[in-house]
């Protein structure tokens, strides 16, 4: 069995309405945000074995901040191919990973993201900035992805733990 961790990027700054959509960074919310993911995952004891992030700034920061905050020594590898994907092309992308890597965390954005969880899954999952999915996968090699194959084991929306901690 494999193990799909699918991260949403984290909130982006709007700031400079010049700047490239691919540059554009995180705010400051997606920069606590991002943390806060991170330090939740550590919490949790979720491990990765790798990091598959788009190379797009505020991916690539989000990728960066839940690395360091979740204490992972798994290494991050930036496919150009992440940025603006279909569900069917994040698919091929996994579809390439190596074996020995048991768990994986998928770091892109949306409606990408989204579509990729409703094929694996069947199921329709909202994946606002900085939400983090887990799904199972019946699988044993990477090549056999497929539709189908996945269940989601836990959704992570970061709003709604921030205010449940606020609650507390």
């Amino acid at each position: 069995m494999k193990t799909l961790l699918i991260l949403r990027h984290a909130k982006s700054s709007w700031d400079d309405p010049d700047l490239a959509d691919f540059d554009r960074p995180l705010n400051h919310r997606g920069l606590q945000t991002a943390q806060f993911i991170g330090n939740l995952m550590r919490e949790k004891n979720l491990r990765v074995d790798f990091v598959s992030s788009s190379p797009a700034k505020r991916a690539k920061q989000t990728a960066t901040l839940v690395k360091e905050a979740a204490g992972f020594s798994a290494e991050i590898g930036y496919d150009d191919r992440i940025y603006e994907a279909s569900p069917i092309s994040l698919l091929h992308i996994l579809a390439e990973m190596g074996d020995e890597f048991d768990s994986i965390l998928l770091v892109g954005h949306n409606p990408g993201l989204e579509g990729l969880i409703k094929v694996l899954t069947g199921g329709i999952l909202s994946m606002p900035t900085a939400a983090l999915a887990e799904i199972n996968l019946k699988i044993d090699f990477w090549s056999n992805i497929a539709a189908a194959t996945g269940k989601v084991n836990f959704v992570v929306r970061p709003k709604d733990e921030m205010e449940a901690l606020k609650a507390k």
